[in-house]
């Protein structure tokens, strides 16, 4: 497919020379093995792609919020499906001193904090297909203040707990809202993320929920989410303490108690179980009701999944929430587990597509060469979805050799004194495309 045809409906956001370079750019990701760095896409741009070519683009400072939402719409957008919101954030290893926003953050592949570059993404995410397409990809710089308070977290949980306190409020402390916590810098950064995607959005689409992991499964995350208009859809701590709402007599002094008895997740009633399954060994059971928590000022739906083995009696749960007490137990999970489809495109994004490997150091070239990941996973949907009508096996490794056979043979045509006939061509380029591929192409469509 021409790439440059798929980039016409981009120019609202960047002018034609740029719209020129990514399509050079995007060709060249498509077709180049190794690391992808700016010498690295120089080597495999055609004509018009020099070096300085990829050099300006990586200098330019581009719209890419606006760049990822006019590409969906055009290429992706489904107008009767539904789709959820989703937002996590990705660490990428990085080495060296001079990178801008380098610092420490934490990475769920380590399991600990490692030097790099931190970047919290926002992608809608389809119920339909099941897949995410990113929209919107922001680089985290922390603040002196965010550290200090990193800092001071850190400290508090080696320090050892204090004395414990007399029950109460201490006197001369006044009471303070729940709902009007302030936010930490972190939601404060992701509500102005959240806030102008909705607002380029503009309506088109109707979201409700925002699924985010279990950091935020708190009440400054929730009450960030409800300002913005959404439905938070998270996960709580398994140690969390829920309470029933108290439906008991009142005691005749003082204010209304609110809460009853805690949740004991081994004892909950049966008139509160949803659904229960055998897979296995393993049973598994899941619980639905309208739950309190002394850190949020709103009940919560919480739905909690009990597994248990049948040959062991061993336990685990997991506890998941939404804002929104009238969304069934299965949708609730449904919409939770699809969360995790944002992290495949962080997965693509530096498997194939350079988010792991782009070697830029100044602020526009890392924000550029991030996003320009992100757009990548985009437009292989695109290029996928076409491909797939008649080879429905092919992979983003096939579609890579694919481009890549091209290359060869065109190359290869350039050099001869007599072009070949139109057969001849189209038999080639099959079999020195199926030559990388990891499926069998046994139904490849006549590239002539």
């Amino acid at each position: 497919m021409d790439i440059l045809a798929l980039l016409t409906c981009l120019p609202p956001a960047l002018t034609a020379t740029t719209v020129r370079q990514l399509s050079h750019i995007a060709q060249a990701l498509l077709t180049m093995t190794g690391r992808v760095t700016m010498t690295g896409l120089a080597r495999w741009t055609s004509a018009g792609g020099s070096y300085r070519t990829v050099q300006r683009f990586f200098a330019t400072t581009i719209p890419w919020a606006q760049v990822l939402w006019l590409f969906f719409r055009q290429h992706l957008f489904q107008p009767d499906d539904v789709y959820l919101l989703a937002g996590d954030e990705v660490v990428v290893t990085k080495a060296g001193q001079h990178t801008y926003g380098l610092d420490r953050f934490f990475s769920g592949i380590y399991q600990k904090p490692v030097p790099g570059l931190a970047f919290f993404s926002l992608a809608l995410v389809s119920t339909t297909t099941r897949r995410a397409f990113p929209l919107r990809l922001e680089q985290v710089v922390r603040t002196a203040e965010e550290k200090a308070v990193s800092k001071a977290k850190a400290a508090a949980k080696q320090t050892p707990p204090a004395a414990k306190r007399k029950p109460g409020r201490p006197p001369g402390q006044p009471n303070k809202a729940k709902a009007s916590a302030s936010l930490s810098p972190e939601l404060q950064r992701i509500q102005t993320l959240l806030q102008a995607q909705l607002q380029l959005i503009g309506g088109m689409i109707t979201l409700v929920y925002l699924a985010l992991d279990g950091h935020f499964g708190n009440s400054p995350a929730l009450q960030m989410v409800r300002a913005c208009g959404l439905q938070l859809l998270s996960k709580l701590r398994a140690y969390d303490e829920l309470y029933w709402p108290y439906d008991g007599p009142y005691a005749g002094r003082g204010p209304h108690r609110k809460y009853g008895a805690k949740l004991e997740i081994a004892a909950i009633p049966a008139r509160y179980l949803r659904d229960t399954s055998v897979e296995g060994r393993i049973e598994t059971s899941i619980y639905q009701a309208e739950l309190l928590h002394k850190e949020f000022p709103q009940p919560l739906n919480v739905v909690v999944i009990v597994k248990t083995n049948l040959a062991t009696q061993a336990r685990t749960h997991a506890i998941l929430f939404s804002s929104d007490l009238e969304l069934p137990a299965a949708k609730l999970i449904e919409y939770y587990s699809l969360r995790f489809q944002i992290e495949f495109t962080f997965r693509a994004a530096k498997q194939y597509w350079g988010l792991e490997d782009f070697m830029n150091v100044t602020a526009a070239g890392v924000t550029n060469a991030a996003n320009l990941a992100l757009f990548m996973v985009n437009l292989s949907a695109v290029l996928l979805g076409a491909v797939r009508q008649t080879d429905p096996q092919c992979s983003v490794l096939d579609l890579k050799a694919a481009y890549r056979g091209y290359k060869y043979v065109t190359e290869t045509i350039k050099m001869l004194a007599e072009k070949p006939d139109e057969n001849l061509i189209g038999r080639i380029f099959r079999q020195v495309a199926s030559l990388g591929r990891i499926h069998p192409a046994d139904s490849q469509p006549n590239a002539a």
